[in-house]
């Protein structure tokens, strides 16, 4: 696992390199899963179909790539410059790991597509105290996404699990589209 992170983290660079992007900015995927939840709000700039790439420039003006699997990129088809991006990920350490790519307005609901290539559950729920991340007095409500599937939900709150996992819907939700990359417990 190790050498997968290092060889991801290495291509990470060359792109940058290749693109002019600051390596600062460049965020690499860990499947190992954290704690922190972020998030990057941006535009797109760009998809590089060659290095399975996705750039873009952040509210701040900086730019960031981020490498995905083969199956995000080819959704993203649809998607042109200048189109609002977010990218939602955890952080552990200095490494990020990507759970979603999502594009706000691109859909009139939250519609979350499954592309992490395994059956997962979409944990949706209401805010408490007017923040995501904090057990609800209700259950929260689990949808299972097969690979490639689409889900939805009106509820304030979402994470995704592995299939047969939950989590603590702690991000926010919004109308657009989403793409699943990674879902942790």
């Amino acid at each position: 696992m190790r050498r997968r992170v290092s060889g991801i983290v290495g291509f990470g660079f060359v792109l940058a390199f290749l693109l002019g992007i600051s390596p600062a900015g460049l965020c690499a995927q860990d499947t190992s899963g954290g704690r922190r939840f972020k998030s990057v709000h941006g535009t797109l700039d760009a998809v590089d179909l060659q290095l399975n790439g996705v750039i873009m420039r952040t509210d701040e003006g900086k730019r960031v790539a981020w490498k995905f699997d083969k199956a995000v990129i080819a959704q993203l088809t649809g998607f042109k410059p200048g189109d609002p991006m977010v990218v939602i990920y955890r952080e552990k350490g200095k490494d990020k790991a990507v759970t979603a790519l999502a594009f706000p307005g691109a859909a009139a609901t939250a519609v979350y597509v499954n592309t992490t290539g395994q059956r997962v559950e979409l944990v949706s729920g209401p805010m408490v105290n007017g923040a995501c991340g904090a057990p609800a007095d209700t259950p929260p409500n689990v949808t299972t996404i097969p690979m490639g599937g689409r889900a939805d939900t009106a509820d304030a709150c979402w994470c995704c699990a592995p299939a047969g996992e939950t989590c603590t819907p702690a991000n926010k939700t919004g109308a657009g589209r989403a793409f699943l990359t990674n879902c942790y417990k």
